[in-house]
């Protein structure tokens, strides 16, 4: 007969944050550098206590039994993080390996011996197109050679999941999670990408010419996306060194005094391990919250800066008096991607790059096209993803290390050639691809609505920081489709979306 405590969901709720910050804090550790080698299964080893079937079964009969409908909210997330528990406590030795391969992998470049990572920023800065090329091929290699160790991965995950959450078919589970339909997300996704096909590839064309060149081949390999998106000819204008003075002046005019705030650290160092990709690591909200980015120069490292500002902000600014679930625990990521695109959607103001970078009017404008061009390809990018997910895990038994519907999909939506082999180290957990969909549609939905309530200078107005900071309070409880319902929109209205797209 089993001995396993099981906890009330308040004391399990305790435990749980201490779990989870210190589980945040070695992988902030390994991402930004100052580790080389993961060791989140010794903390997973340390909590073994923690998760076990039998407080899974307590908490859900206990669901179950809830008449009050946010206790019963706080229960299911709960529930779902001790799945979650249960599942790491399994796989955090295979996923520590995993992590540490990636991070000991090298390839040979031009003579000089780089990690993964560091390749990876390297692509976004080059400037000769056929070395690009040449050193995307080189990691694409490289990555791919994981392709089966992900894969198992993927499978131990998915089998674990299916049993703990009682539900077989993961578009089913996932659904159930985020409370919609991915099916009618995909559907009115689609028909806003197809809308948008003839702006988009006409700024295609035009962007392609002046980032890439004239000799660029007529569809470039993806090693060429962190280049585009760094829009790297305007390095001049985006320079690396005036990046956080101007993200932060420009957050000030909103109201936000990032830089005094003693809840968000800021790790703004470049070191050869830290990952490329910028973001913020909620350890325990709103006390412990860090903005990561690794700037390369350009505009994207301003994008870089603002996109995660708008979760710091959000995270930081969360009410302490909520229970430390519903500041720290959502069923998804949509609600928190919103604050994240409408901060970063700032830099698509003409007004913005006039005021921060001394550019005539012609010359803002010219520039924040880029950027709506930037944000129609990931648009369509994320888009294709989705579809592609959508038929990998409804077909999941089939999976294997390449494919050709990946390759396929992601290449005809962007003009960049995908490889078949890339699918497994681009793939989020738990469609998170739907999440930042969503928060598309509902940043566009609340920048039209900041546009109605403060005017078209909605970016520089202190007014705006308010209304956000009343958001931010409520944590992570509601979801995105309730603040659509608040800004008087349905959650599918991509109209305010497609009418940016098309500016």
């Amino acid at each position: 007969m089993s001995t396993t405590a099981v906890r009330s969901a308040a004391e399990f709720e305790e435990q749980l944050q201490r779990y989870l910050y210190e589980r945040s804090e070695e992988g902030r550790a390994v991402r930004v550098g100052e580790k080389e080698v993961s060791e989140q299964a010794a903390i997973v080893a340390r909590y073994a206590d923690l998760f076990s079937r039998e407080q899974l079964e307590a908490m859900r009969e206990e669901e179950e039994q809830a008449s009050d409908g946010d206790r019963r909210e706080w229960l299911y997330r709960l529930r779902k993080t001790c799945e979650g528990g249960l599942v790491a406590a399994e796989l955090a030795e295979r996923d520590d390996e995993l992590e540490n391969a990636l991070l000991a992998a090298r390839v040979t470049f031009k003579g000089e011996e780089l990690p993964l990572r560091t390749a990876l920023a390297q692509l976004s800065v080059i400037p000769d197109y056929r070395d690009r090329d040449e050193l995307g091929e080189l990691y694409r290699q490289r990555s791919a050679e994981f392709n089966e160790q992900r894969l198992d991965l993927l499978r131990a995950y998915e089998e674990l999941e299916a049993d703990l959450s009682e539900e077989p078919d993961p578009v089913a589970r996932n659904e159930e999670e985020k409370q919609i339909s991915l099916r009618e997300l995909e559907s009115v996704l689609v028909a806003a990408s197809d809308q948008i096909e003839a702006a988009f590839i006409e700024l295609r064309e035009r962007w392609f010419e002046r980032l890439l060149g004239p000799d660029r081949e007529p569809q470039p390999s993806s090693a060429h996306m962190g280049y585009v998106r760094r829009l790297s000819p305007l390095d001049a204008t985006y320079t690396k060194d005036r990046a956080t003075e101007v993200c932060l002046q420009t957050l000030s005019a909103l109201g936000f005094d990032l830089a005094s705030d003693t809840n968000i650290k800021l790790d703004l160092d470049d070191r050869p391990q830290k990952s490329p990709r910028a973001c913020v690591i909620a350890s325990d909200p709103p006390k412990v919250v860090h903005l990561i980015t690794r700037a390369q120069g350009g505009l994207h490292d301003y994008q870089a800066f603002m996109h995660e500002a708008g979760h710091a902000l959000h995270y930081a600014g969360v009410d302490p008096k909520l229970p430390y679930t519903f500041r720290r625990i959502s069923r998804d990521h949509a609600l928190t991607e919103i604050y994240s695109y409408i901060c970063e959607a700032i830099t698509r103001e003409p007004g913005w790059h006039a005021e921060y970078f001394g550019l005539s009017e012609e010359e803002a404008r010219t520039n924040a096209q880029a950027t709506t061009f930037l944000e129609a390809l990931l648009f369509r990018r994320y888009t294709a993803k989705l579809r592609f997910e959508l038929g990998f895990w409804s077909a999941f038994e089939q999976a294997g290390t390449t494919s050709d519907d990946y390759a396929e999909k992601l290449t005809a939506a962007t003009g960049v050639r995908y490889p078949s082999d890339g699918h497994l180290a681009d793939m989020d957990a738990g469609f998170y691809s739907a999440d930042y969909l969503r928060a598309w549609i509902r940043h566009a939905q609340l920048r039209a609505h900041l546009i109605a309530e403060v005017g078209d200078d909605w970016w520089r107005s202190e007014q705006t920081g308010e209304l956000l900071r009343e958001l931010f309070a409520e944590g992570t409880k509601p979801s995105s489709e309730e603040i659509a319902a608040r800004l008087g929109y349905q959650p599918y209205d991509t109209t305010p979306l497609i009418n940016e797209l098309l500016a």
